[in-house]
């Protein structure tokens, strides 16, 4: 974020037996259907990192540089999941129709963060592995692309790589904007500052683009789009937030570290928002509620949704309050 904070508001509460107990401020944006901003809240110009909510055009430059990924293992190339052997079996397969193995892999080793899938490797002595790692995919489609394209994958991760550079020319086009600072990402991959309002609009873009498009860049997209709404459970990890909403509404759905999140509703309503506390907690409410604020989503289907998230506060044995939107 800049040096000075950005004119923010207030997105979402978190009660405890009706005793507002935290409080998390941030900025938000929504874009109608037609690409206008119809909902400002906070200063949507300011630059940040959209950390992971990036990943969705990374995938799609790896496919407009010639990456062979279609379905499943199209759907995890712009994953944060969870680390189950599905999972890990997607990248690993990813890599071998590369020709490479998991040891050609950037990203730092990691236990699943899905507690059953860690559980059986613990009971079975494994150990960390990058497959685990919540962007395996990512890094396996961009090696793919490297191997694809005759670029060298031992330094693949170099901002200055043919693929990094590719990917920021595509950046550009899709956020309409140029990407002045570079920053690393918990992966290990570089991410770039950018606008709210950007970010949005790239994911508009790419989640409201067709497969018969006479343009190629649209129908790459297209076909992402398509790869994530029946694969969803590639996306995060199944009975988790994004793969829920993606399920239960067929909103385009990606969360990114330290409280970023994007969605893109059926009818192209979009919505971005980043926490300015860096949570991710109370993200996916807000976004909802802004789309149904929009007109996007019925309040019945909101409602049904949020029940299934993450979105209660315990005291002792029993639920006592809720992390909820105040959008």
């Amino acid at each position: 974020m800049p040096t000075t904070p950005p004119a923010s508001v207030e997105l979402a509460v978190v009660d405890r037996n009706g005793f507002v107990e935290s409080r998390h401020v941030g900025v938000a944006v929504v874009l109608a259907p037609d690409g206008t901003e119809k909902l400002a809240l906070g200063d949507v110009t300011a630059a940040f990192l959209p950390r992971s909510s990036m990943k969705p055009l990374q995938a799609l430059a790896c496919l407009s540089a010639g990456a062979d990924l279609a379905d499943e293992r199209l759907a995890i190339s712009m994953a944060s999941h969870c680390g189950t052997d599905r999972h890990a079996q997607l990248a690993r397969d990813i890599l071998q129709s590369a020709g490479l193995t998991e040891d050609d892999l950037g990203c730092p080793a990691a236990w699943p963060t899905d507690t059953a899938s860690r559980d059986e490797l613990v009971r079975d002595h494994g150990a960390p592995s990058p497959l685990r790692m919540n962007c395996s995919g990512k890094h396996a489609a961009m090696l793919l692309t490297c191997v694809a394209n005759g670029w060298s994958t031992a330094d693949y991760l170099d901002p200055q790589h043919p693929l990094q550079m590719h990917i920021r020319e595509v950046l550009e086009r899709l956020v309409g904007e140029r990407m002045t600072t570079t920053a690393i990402d918990g992966c290990g991959a570089p991410v770039y500052a950018m606008s709210l309002v950007g970010l949005a609009r790239a994911i508009q873009r790419i989640a409201t683009s067709s497969e018969r498009s006479p343009f190629a860049l649209h129908r790459s997209a297209g076909a992402l789009v398509r790869a994530v709404k029946e694969h969803p459970w590639t996306v995060d990890g199944p009975g988790r937030p994004d793969t829920i909403v993606i399920e239960r509404l067929g909103v385009f759905s990606k969360m990114g570290a330290e409280g970023v999140q994007v969605m893109t509703a059926p009818d192209g309503t979009t919505v971005a928002l980043k926490m300015l506390d860096g949570s991710n907690r109370a993200g996916w409410a807000v976004a909802l509620r802004l789309l149904e604020r929009a007109g996007a989503l019925s309040t019945e289907a909101v409602d049904e949704t949020l029940a299934l998230l993450p979105l209660t506060v315990s005291g002792g044995a029993g639920v006592v309050g809720s992390i909820r939107a105040v959008v």
